[in-house]
């Protein structure tokens, strides 16, 4: 049986870390795939590491914050090694509903896909704020210029990988760049890409930890400045 990766980026997420894997646990038992799920432990100074331990999952973990870019960067270079065939990221506050693994799975099950992006704006209820929708948009615009790539979302953190894209794809930002620089890992590997649907669970604890709005101008920065120097 082919095997997936599912994995989980986490800064200080003792709060809620352990009902997102018990519910994460429960949904991947459905699926047509082999699952491992992991957690990365960036850096973490809360009980983060200990929960997901106690939940039987596995954790790499980074000695110091690293950044959500080397973050992914460690998961995918995880799925690479043990030569998974599809590694999925998720968030790890609770915003991705479980059950829509399936939906960005299923694309590159059907080799219609290597890269796929969980779209929140292709949502029929989209309940995001609307400063959010704004950067979004913003954010799609600059890849779109950059990397002549079209997108919905790309600051959506529900990907999904195919094994050419795991080995390909080779992550050089460590921060929240890392968004926008997976398209120009697109591009370069001439990946095949599309999007899927999915539902945004937003709370005050998600919306807390997400990224602020103020920053995407710095991100844009820091990732003009990698792209051309």
């Amino acid at each position: 049986m082919k095997k997936l990766v599912l994995i989980l980026p986490a800064l200080n997420e003792a709060q809620v870390i352990g009902k997102v894997l018990k519910k994460i646990k429960k949904k991947v038992k459905a699926l047509p795939v082999k699952t491992e799920v992991i957690v990365v432990n960036d850096g973490s100074s809360d009980k983060t590491a200990q929960i997901v331990k106690q939940q039987q999952i596995k954790v790499l973990t980074h000695k110091i914050n690293r950044g959500l870019g080397a973050s992914l960067g460690t998961g995918l270079a995880y799925a690479k090694l043990i030569k998974a065939d599809f590694a999925i990221t998720m968030d790890s506050d609770g915003q991705h509903d479980p059950k829509d693994i399936i939906k960005v799975l299923t694309p590159i099950l059907e080799k219609k896909a290597d890269v796929v992006i969980g779209s929140r704006m292709l949502y029929s209820s989209n309940l995001m704020p609307i400063i959010r929708k704004f950067f979004n948009f913003i954010s799609n615009l600059i890849t779109l210029i950059l990397f002549r790539i079209r997108t919905t979302d790309s600051l959506s953190g529900f990907r999904g990988f195919s094994k050419k894209a795991i080995q390909k794809i080779q992550i050089k930002t460590d921060r929240m760049e890392v968004s926008n620089e997976l398209f120009l890992q697109i591009k370069k590997h001439q990946l095949k890409y599309s999007e899927a649907p999915i539902k945004v669970i937003y709370t005050d604890y998600s919306i807390q930890k997400g990224q602020k709005p103020s920053n995407a101008f710095a991100i844009v920065f820091k990732l003009l400045l990698r792209l051309f120097r």
